[in-house]
């Protein structure tokens, strides 16, 4: 089969949408409606059902980029979107006050989906953050000893060739896990 799915996920404002955007080779299909709970406070626009993208290989493969809605309230999307995904990429807001809550939320959300695909996580906003803010290091101190080897990357979701090479360490990690 030629075609591959990949899932974006993290809290509102951590750019899973625009990440979708700066990678799909074709318009991406959005679901952002008006916020109409604290959400607003952060941003006017939110995910409520998902975003799509496309990514053509050279190879002629396809990589589906299903983001998630951030919202808790919509988790029941979470479900549906992963279901036949190879991977999930995670992105946390680095100048979300507790952006450590966030990883471990989210990592404990998609548990089951992570445990038999693969893991990448994006930290952005890394220029938005307060000085004493964490640092990548952190991040990697903060996973567990089973994600102990997952990629953590500094991304601009704005920048198509930081979500490229967050995409491309996830499908490593897949790789090597098919041949494990």
């Amino acid at each position: 089969m030629n075609d591959h799915k990949i899932i974006f996920t993290g809290p509102v404002g951590a750019g899973k949408s625009t990440a979708i955007r700066s990678l799909s080779d074709i318009a991406p299909v959005s679901t952002d409606e008006t916020a109409t709970d604290i959400t607003r406070e952060r941003k006017a626009q939110t995910t409520v059902a998902m975003d799509y993208g496309v990514l053509k290989l050279d190879g002629g493969e396809t990589v589906h980029l299903y983001g998630t809605p951030g919202q808790e309230r919509f988790n029941f999307m979470w479900d549906i979107l992963t279901n036949g995904g190879i991977g999930l990429v995670l992105l946390i807001n680095n100048a979300r006050p507790a952006p450590f809550s966030d990883l471990h939320f989210f990592l404990s959300a998609f548990e089951r989906f992570i445990d038999t695909t693969a893991l990448a996580i994006g930290v952005t906003q890394m220029d938005q953050a307060e000085a004493d803010a964490p640092t990548l290091e952190d991040y990697y101190s903060q996973l567990p000893a089973k994600h102990a080897t997952t990629p953590v990357f500094e991304v601009d979701a704005r920048q198509r060739n930081d979500v490229v090479i967050l995409v491309e360490s996830l499908l490593f990690s897949l790789d090597q896990c098919l041949e494990a």
